[in-house]
């Protein structure tokens, strides 16, 4: 009988073991996070479809990721310019070029007449 018991005994405790050593089926695996660089491309891809808001949004996020990315902050600089939001956009750039002091994109482009006008009374306003 305790020859019995202890087989039981025996029996029962290794049940969960076989089953553990099943292969578990494989797992969906998540895509990695993109990189700030992903991120900066992305933003690149909505300049040039001029959809600003997409533009800033992937730039944001990429100097989120990467603080010390002047391209990103020149690319968040130019989509919020694009957008009229004239304060942010200037802070962005002064960014850019606090990162890399002679980084040539970083440095306002010739606007045209209105931009110009609304960017300058946007400082104004700033003072």
């Amino acid at each position: 009988m305790r020859a019995a018991l202890i087989l039981f005994t025996f029996m029962a405790m290794a049940a969960p073991v076989a089953a553990d050593m099943t292969p578990a089926p494989p797992r969906s695996r998540m895509p990695p996070a993109p990189s700030a660089e992903q991120e900066y491309t992305r933003g690149l891809a909505a300049t040039r479809a001029k959809e600003w808001s997409v533009a800033a949004a992937a730039f944001t996020k990429a100097v989120e990721m990467k603080p010390a990315y002047p391209e990103a902050w020149n690319g968040l600089g130019y989509a919020l310019r694009n957008q009229g939001r004239y304060p942010e956009s200037l802070k962005a750039y002064d960014e850019a070029l606090r990162l890399w002091p002679d980084y040539p994109e970083a440095r306002l482009k010739p606007l045209d007449a209105t931009m110009a006008r609304e960017l300058a009374e946007a400082i104004a306003k700033g003072k």
